[in-house]
């Protein structure tokens, strides 16, 4: 690399914050093919494994090694090849600010770069500098070389953390000041264009593909770990797999409100309660399965002391209400309310009848 830049700044809350989930995964040791392992997975844990970031895959690794004392066969994650194209954040992140100057149309090996403060999609072989993220320092790393995105990500992934991840104007403002005053024209971002997704319905964009996959897109639409890194094969392929097991659980059950909690309480743990932006993260990734506009959780109105309480009596500090819901109830001869997550959107808290039926959410422990 010719010239490497260092610089740190405070991005806001760069982090991804999928590394806050916590997730245990299990490593069958028993081959199956993909679909027969997700069955596997979802009966007796969550899912096929979601690897949203590099400790997850460090993690991963440890757990096969354990097992086999090597990290030379094939095993499933939850991976899967379809048919849609999306944009994805090479580090993970969800995709919820953009600035395209050229449209956000995706397809087939498309990258992102940015250039006087706009984005551009591009073929991903094309060659320009790069934008490293720095976990540890919390800053990024401007790099001029020539490189196409791929060698830009294995470096940042090797030297650093991952290419950066652009969340929102402020941050978009930050980069393109510093490259002024480097005079450096164009970088890559961490913003790539893919048709794969996990079993979950996780919209995690963390990929850690061997340098020549994935390839045969034809026939080999399933992801493996091999080695340290993944490759494609083919779903009917017989291989162990990883499960993962998350703390909170979605029930496709429709029940009201007092049903559901005691659904959880007898199976379970409780239904969840969404006391910080750790948690609701945490619903926003277990939600996407609902059959219902909403899923309940753990917050009810208490008459008596006209006020949202949670279940286990703490008051309710953090909020994401929708506009006019979560406002204090004077009427309490009225049918008694409880708080539901929104299954789309931006996934705000609205006030329901409790009579409602509604699929909800258990946390395990």
């Amino acid at each position: 690399m010719s010239q490497t830049l260092y610089f740190s700044v405070l991005l806001i809350a760069l982090c991804s914050l999928s590394e806050c989930i916590q997730r245990r995964y299990h490593h069958i040791n028993m081959k199956m093919n993909w679909t027969e392992a997700q069955k596997y997975c979802r009966e007796n844990y969550t899912d096929l494994a979601t690897v949203n970031n590099i400790n997850d895959m460090n993690n991963i690794n440890q757990l096969i090694m354990s097992v086999n004392n090597s990290l030379t066969s094939y095993v499933w994650i939850g991976l899967m090849r379809s048919s849609v194209y999306k944009w994805k954040w090479s580090l993970g992140d969800p995709v919820n600010y953009t600035n395209w100057s050229n449209g956000d149309s995706n397809g087939p090996d498309h990258c992102v770069y940015m250039r006087d403060g706009s984005w551009y999609h591009q073929d991903c072989n094309m060659k320009t500098g790069f934008i490293c993220y720095n976990e540890s320092s919390k800053g990024f790393i401007i790099d001029d070389s020539s490189v196409s995105w791929r060698d830009a990500q294995i470096f940042c992934r090797q030297h650093h953390t991952d290419l950066i991840s652009v969340r929102n104007q402020i941050e978009n403002q930050q980069i393109q000041k510093i490259m002024n005053d480097k005079n450096i024209s164009e970088v890559w971002i961490g913003l790539f264009s893919d048709s794969w997704e996990w079993s979950d319905k996780s919209e995690s964009g963390f990929r850690y593909w061997d340098p020549n996959e994935p390839n045969n897109p034809e026939t080999e639409k399933c992801a493996v770990v091999s080695g340290v890194t993944w490759n494609n094969v083919a779903c009917s392929d017989s291989n162990t797999f990883v499960c993962h097991e998350d703390n909170l659980i979605l029930i496709q059950m429709n029940l009201s409100w007092s049903e559901a909690l005691r659904y959880c309480r007898e199976n379970h743990v409780d239904l969840v309660s969404v006391d910080s932006e750790k948690i609701q993260f945490m619903v926003t990734k277990v939600i996407h399965q609902s059959s219902t506009d909403a899923v309940w959780m753990g917050l009810h109105y208490y008459c008596q002391m006209n006020l949202w309480i949670w279940i286990r009596g703490e008051a309710v500090c953090y909020q994401n209400w929708a506009p006019w819901n979560g406002v204090r109830l004077m009427d309490c001869n009225t049918e008694h309310r409880a708080g539901a997550v929104q299954s789309g959107g931006d996934h705000l808290w609205i006030s329901l009848p409790q009579s409602h039926k509604l699929n909800f959410i258990c946390i395990r422990k």
